[in-house]
């Protein structure tokens, strides 16, 4: 699949706003002592990317009834759906000035009656997009950091529907992120998150 940007700017890619605060302390740190683990730019993105997808549970799966957005709150409070904690990822990368981009998958769940929006981070190494997903794996789900071919969570299965939305966001969709800022709760988020973009 080819990835699209949204935004022609690739430096749009690197940019702090209220959403992927790259600037705010608590990223600024994390950052650091992540930077400490990693030999190069690469490596570091590898380390990111694990911390996320292994440190930070996912709300559904913890059972947590919080509902973050903002990529330092997801850091904070340690919970997070993969919206937020792609955000997350995305501020860690920018941070060192990694090039990383938001996109999305239409999945199905409820045992295929409904559908639900998935939030991913592609980031950019050698002048190409590669993207990651670290929503957490669990048992059936086996996501992992690559340049070589993804290794998402999801492969998306046409026939009932699902789809692989090519284009790369350097901001989250804003119906997403109208749905995560105005949920008191998981449960509420559920109701009124996008299914499809």
């Amino acid at each position: 699949m080819r990835l699209i940007q949204k935004n022609p700017d690739l430096s749009a890619y690197l940019a702090a706003d209220e959403v992927i605060d790259h600037h705010h302390p608590l990223v600024r740190k994390t950052a650091e002592r992540l930077a400490a683990q990693a030999s190069d730019s690469y490596s570091y993105a590898r380390v990111a990317y694990e911390f996320v997808r292994d440190t930070i549970p996912h709300s559904a799966d913890s059972g947590d009834l919080r509902v973050t957005w903002r990529a330092s709150d997801v850091l904070e409070q340690g919970t997070g759906i993969c919206h937020a904690k792609s955000h997350a990822l995305a501020a860690l990368l920018r941070a060192e000035d990694i090039s990383a981009a938001l996109c999305y998958q239409r999945l199905t769940h409820d045992a295929g009656s409904g559908r639900v929006l998935h939030g991913l981070v592609a980031v950019r190494f050698h002048g190409a997009w590669h993207r990651q997903d670290c929503r957490g794996n669990k048992p059936g789900v086996d996501a992992q950091f690559s340049l070589d071919g993804e290794r998402l969570a999801f492969v998306v299965d046409t026939e009932s529907n699902e789809v692989d939305y090519p284009v790369l966001f350097d901001v989250p969709d804003p119906a997403v992120l109208r749905a995560l800022r105005n949920a008191p709760d998981r449960p509420h988020l559920w109701e009124h998150l996008p299914d499809a973009l």
